[in-house]
């Protein structure tokens, strides 16, 4: 009876991983020297994971999520490597590997050494990362044959280093080639790290793994450049600079005056910020006069016409002068139309406005409406 339970326990009638762990990669089912696995017997693969049978360090068959019946006809690449002349009429020897498939999440990853970074604003910069990415087996037979070789295990820690710094070079690229300023790197996470999976992604396949996700918690500049940008935001808020010193001015002066126990300092101080408040108010006043007076520069004459009666200068274009009433509007001799002062052609007839007329006694001409000539006196009407 012993004898039987001995030999019932060298052959394995099931085969099958139940992974209790939440980083096990890679799991190799536990043979002995004289355990074999018995034809006939059942192959248990759950979802998310991958059997690889491998015989002689050569990968045989390979099954997915399934349960399976372990014979000739379900393994056909076994059967050829193996080429025994029993054909699995007992049982065989062959090594099993439980591969996981399911997402690896919450994996951290950070700059151990400073990104460099050339910024147009600031210069050359020291910039430090950390994140999170989640990532799992894509291709198990190249992972395999890749990565963990004949291991018994292999869980997450056992890659994790490497995988860090393939993403740190890759995310160095892209922040390179990305060339985004330093003062909006905050608002471009979610764009840097859609480039950055990309190229990650392609360094990933030759590993068998692809990353399934990829996020940038922050990227901090160093404490020096932090502060010149806060500087900038504040002088941003601020506005007007000018009016934030005398802001400021004014609330140091009443500071000033509220000091009690000042004695001759504080009447010191307070002479000075008085000189110093009147100087100021001084100035607000001025500014405040020069920002609201007109601009007259170069147009110290007001600009108009003459009444040819009272002298009053009018603006161009009227047609009575304000101070006296003189019309400045002529009549046509023709048809009679109102025409500006001053017109040699009537707008509505065209005809000549100008009428000339000669001096009786020396002839030269004499302008019309004339009572003497002003050549030889000599009364023209």
């Amino acid at each position: 009876m012993g004898l039987l339970n001995f030999l019932k326990g060298e052959f394995i009638e099931v085969v099958h991983w139940e992974d209790d762990s939440q980083d096990t990669m890679v799991y190799k089912f536990p043979l002995t020297s004289k355990q074999q696995i018995k034809e006939g017997a059942q192959l248990v693969v759950r979802p998310s994971q991958v059997a690889i049978f491998v015989y002689e360090g050569q990968i045989a068959d390979v099954f997915e999520p399934g349960k399976y019946t372990l014979h000739t006809d379900t393994m056909p690449i076994f059967t050829s490597l193996s080429n025994w002349k029993n054909l699995f009429e007992n049982h065989f020897k062959t090594d099993v590997y439980f591969i996981n498939t399911k997402q690896f999440t919450n994996q951290k990853w950070g700059t151990i050494n400073p990104i460099m970074m050339r910024d147009a604003d600031f210069g050359m910069l020291r910039l430090r990362g950390f994140g999170v990415y989640a990532f799992r087996v894509k291709e198990a037979v190249q992972f395999l044959k890749e990565i963990f070789g004949s291991n018994k295990f292999f869980t997450v820690d056992q890659i994790n280093e490497y995988l860090k710094s393939l993403i740190v070079s890759s995310i160095t690229d892209v922040i390179a080639e990305a060339k985004i300023p330093a003062m909006d790197l905050a608002t471009q996470y979610d764009e840097i790290g859609s480039l950055a999976m990309a190229r990650i992604n392609d360094r990933f396949d030759v590993y068998g793994l692809t990353i399934t996700d990829f996020a940038i918690e922050n990227l901090s500049l160093p404490e020096s450049v932090e502060q010149a940008i806060d500087k900038r935001t504040q002088m941003g808020a601020l506005g007007n600079l000018n009016q934030y010193m005398k802001f400021q001015t004014a609330e140091a002066i009443r500071d000033a005056a509220q000091n009690p126990g000042g004695g001759m300092a504080g009447m010191g101080a307070g002479m000075g910020a008085g000189m110093g408040i009147g100087k100021m108010m001084t100035d607000m006043m001025t500014d405040d006069q020069q920002a609201s007076a007109p601009s007259n520069q170069g147009n110290t004459q007001p600009s108009g016409i003459a009444c040819p009666t009272c002298h009053t200068t009018v603006p161009e274009g009227s047609k009575f002068c304000s101070n006296c009433g003189y019309s400045f509007m002529a009549k046509c001799i023709q048809c009679g139309k109102e025409l500006p002062s001053g017109s040699k052609f009537c707008t509505e007839c065209g005809a000549s406005q100008v009428t000339e007329k000669h001096c009786t006694n020396c002839g030269e001409v004499v302008e019309a409406g004339a009572k003497f000539c002003p050549h030889c006196g000599n009364k023209t009407e």
